[in-house]
This record gives C-alpha cells, structure tokens and sequence, in this order.
C-alpha cells in the first residue's frame, strides 16, 4: 500500500509542516466547540496533530510516517491509516475531526462514510469552499494555485449531505496574526509567501506548472517593492479578521 491516501504525497514533501502549520487558538477554540461533550475522539488525517484537543481520550490516524513523526510530546502516537478504511467498530468514539484534509482523499465519499460510521455523535470536518478562493488576493499571482485548489476542494454542502442527518455550516474567520500557516493566513502578510519554508508547508504549490511559482515570487516581489500591492491591498494589513474559504461543517447522526 503507497504511504500517502491521496492526491499529495507528505512521505516525500512533509517535512517542515509543524514548523509552520501551528495550530491557531481561535481556530482550534471553534473546534473544540463543535465537538461538543464528546469524550472519545478520533482525528483522521491527524497529521503533527493540529487542532487535537488535550483534555480528551483522542485516537489519531495519519498515512504518512513524516508526518506522524513531526507530533510533539503533548500528542498522542498516531496510527497508520486511511480515512476510507478507518480500524475502528461502528459507533466506536463519540466524535470524529478532520481537519483540513478531505480534500487530499483518494475516495471522498468512502472516507466521509467512514467518519459517520464510527462516530456515535458529531462528525467535524474542516475544509475549504473552493468558491470562494478567487475572492483572495493570491489568485492575481498564482492562478494556476487558485484554480488548482477548487479542483481539490469538494463542494461543501457535498460534504454536509455524507456526515450526518442535520449538518451546520459555519464560515471560520482568519485572525489577522493568524499562526497555522496556509496560503489565506497571511492575507495581510503578503511577504510571508515568499519565504520557501511557508510555501513548503502548504501542499497546493505542489499542484502549479512547472515555473509558475518562480513567476508568483518574482511577480510579488515586484509589486512589493514597488508598492504596488500595498496600492491595492494596504488595508488588509490591519484588518483584524478575513472571511476566507475556510468552512467548519459539523455533521449530527
């Protein structure tokens, strides 16, 4: 069996992500709240662990040994699974979290029927609304990563009709010091992009043409200098918060 489930394969690529993929505590507080009172948790595409709660009995399924290795010593040991055959009983754990990661699947519905199938009470899924992507800035630099992402990301009423009888969809605000950083958490920081490492930690450059991240960087650089983007954009600076794609979907049985 390949060590990665999906479409990106962090084995090769996934070093590098806890550095940068820190979990935000307004993000993570969302969460917690979603799952309610549950006291059993299973997290599938756990990764180095972000967004875990601490203070409940968690189970955690990651397919990549990179990323499994990158979970820090408050982190439970995760086990190597996949999302579309989760080891588990029917109704095993009070409530599953995925964070992020529904979009790298190689079969979205057999893994979405997994999580209900084991999950006695709330099913919480966190995953971008592909919709809503152009609405950011990046998209006037790197199309292709844009346009990219919306074929990964799923529809997410898709996502609400597979994980439960009743689902709520809530749209989750990026702080502007926002510390887990995927590509609309520096919205207001546009330099942080061209740092390697933050691009390293963000799968969807893996999916640009050959030479098309070049081109983001020189592009932005330029515009940086110049002060063109700041033309554009220079209130996103100090605006506290952005409406991005990100989407918390959280399924009832």
């Amino acid at each position: 069996m390949a060590s990665h489930g999906g479409d990106f394969d962090y084995e090769a690529h996934g070093a590098g992500y806890a550095a940068i993929r820190r979990p935000d505590s307004r993000i993570e507080a969302l969460v917690h709240a979603a799952l309610g009172d549950a006291r059993t948790v299973l997290n599938v595409g756990a990764g180095a662990g972000s967004y875990e709660p601490t203070d409940r009995h968690v189970i955690a399924l990651e397919p990549a040994a990179a990323m499994r290795a990158q979970r820090g010593p408050d982190r439970v040991p995760a086990i190597a699974g996949f999302a579309e055959a989760l080891p588990l009983d029917d109704g095993a754990v009070d409530a599953v979290m995925a964070i992020m990661t529904v979009h790298q699947w190689s079969d979205l519905d057999a893994g979405l029927a997994e999580l209900r199938r084991v999950s006695r009470g709330p099913v919480v899924v966190l995953a971008g609304d592909g919709d809503r992507l152009p609405l950011y800035w990046l998209n006037d630099y790197a199309p292709d990563l844009i346009a990219a992402e919306q074929l990964r990301y799923p529809p997410i009423a898709h996502i609400a009709r597979r994980i439960g009888r009743t689902a709520q969809v809530q749209a989750v605000p990026i702080p502007l010091d926002c510390t887990d950083g995927f590509t609309e958490a520096f919205y207001g920081r546009p330099e942080r992009l061209l740092d390697p490492a933050v691009r390293k930690a963000q799968s969807s450059w893996g999916f640009m043409p050959e030479g098309a991240e070049a081109r983001f960087v020189e592009s932005l650089s330029a515009d940086l200098a110049s002060g063109h983007w700041d033309d554009r954009h220079v209130h996103l600076r100090t605006q506290p918060t952005f409406e991005s794609s990100m989407r918390l979907i959280v399924g009832q049985p």
